[in-house]
C-alpha cells in the first residue's frame, strides 16, 4: 500500500477567530490574498517560511494551524493532530 502525506490547515478558523480577512492576513504575512485563499482550500502548500509568517500573524504555533493527513488507497487519517 502506498501512502501520501497531505498538508492540511486550520488557517480559516484562526483567521476568522481574530476577525481578519484573507487580505488582512496576506498583508501581515507579506503575500497575496490569492495565495492565502489557495492555502486555505488546499490548492497550494506554503513554504516553511510562509507558513511560519502566517502562524506569527495569527498568533499560533505551527502545529496548531497545520497538520498532515495520511492518504492510503483513497482513505484518509489525520496525523499530528
Amino acid at each position: 500500500m502506498k501512502s501520501h502525506l497531505l498538508l492540511k490547515n486550520r488557517i480559516r478558523e484562526f483567521r476568522q477567530a481574530k476577525g481578519m480577512t484573507q487580505t488582512d492576513l496576506a498583508k501581515a504575512a507579506d503575500t497575496t490574498q490569492n495565495t492565502i485563499s489557495s492555502i486555505e482550500t488546499g490548492q497550494y502548500s506554503p513554504t516553511a517560511y510562509l507558513s511560519g509568517l502566517i502562524c506569527i500573524a495569527l498568533g499560533c504555533k505551527w502545529e496548531e494551524c497545520f497538520y498532515y493527513v495520511e492518504e492510503e488507497d483513497g482513505k484518509k487519517s489525520k496525523k499530528g493532530k
